[in-house]
């Protein structure tokens, strides 16, 4: 992949008229193959879908120094879609509540998972500083980053790990990974979650060692809009890890924005 970028890549698949575009965000490390499964039901069934292609690591660290910058990003990622309901996992998140507070004409409804914000830095399973830790390659690495990630059994085939590695193998990339990491120390959850009124869905996996739940928890049942989902023997990203208690909340949710 290149070094870094200034804009994501996207595919885009129209769907049916009349209903919103549900856009499926990259993590900071894995890119658009994190929803595939999700992606690819929902356009079986006709919905409009979108995803970016690119982790955010894999853009530019002036750009991922901000929540906000990534959030416009994102949105020119998604000019040719009017409604959105954006549904966005860890580091991407946190951008997806920002963008719901943002941009209250566009952004239909949010589905969010694994966000930081709450708790300390996230284990990410590797050193930024690329001298000492963790190297983001070799079996220490995939140890290290994979029981970060899953409660059970790591369920990221070799390719996938292997792409993450490729992400993260270049110095412009690991400075973007610090400075999105950076982004999140004090950002304004609870502010922000107070402007948000579109209907927001938290779907979070009940052993998320990365960003635990229970914060999150706390925080969207004070909020007529927000519903939170823990999901049971699960961590940080139930897309990948319960995919069918994932799907049902997702169509759920969905149907009833469109509706």
């Amino acid at each position: 992949m290149p070094d870094v970028g200034s804009e994501f890549s996207v595919e885009h698949k129209p769907g049916d008229d009349g209903r919103p575009t549900v856009a499926f965000m990259s993590a900071l490390f894995a890119g658009g193959w994190l929803w595939e499964r999700q992606f690819q039901a929902l356009t079986a069934q006709g919905w409009p879908v979108l995803r970016t292609v690119e982790p955010i690591c894999g853009l530019e660290s002036r750009i991922t120094g901000s929540i906000q910058r990534l959030g416009d990003v994102f949105m020119e990622a998604c000019a040719d879609a009017d409604r959105l309901v954006v549904c966005a996992n860890s580091l991407g998140g946190l951008v997806g509540l920002d963008l719901a507070a943002r941009y209250p004409d566009r952004i239909a409804g949010v589905v969010l998972s694994g966000a930081p914000g709450l708790t300390p830095d996230p284990d990410v399973g590797l050193s930024v500083d690329r001298r000492s830790g963790v190297l983001p390659s070799g079996p220490a690495f995939q140890k290290a980053m994979l029981g970060a990630l899953f409660h059970g059994d790591p369920l990221f085939t070799q390719e996938q790990i292997d792409m993450v590695a490729s992400a993260l193998s270049t110095g412009p990339a690991m400075l973007s990974v610090a400075r999105s990491l950076r982004a999140t120390q004090g950002y304004p959850v609870e502010k922000t979650m107070d402007q948000v009124g579109c209907p927001s869905l938290y779907v979070w996996g009940a052993h998320d060692r990365m960003t635990p739940p229970e914060p999150w928890e706390e925080m969207v049942s004070g909020k007529d809009n927000g519903e939170f989902v823990g999901v049971p023997e699960c961590g940080h990203i139930p897309m990948i890890e319960a995919p069918d208690a994932y799907d049902a909340h997702l169509l759920r949710f969905l149907e009833r924005v469109a509706g």
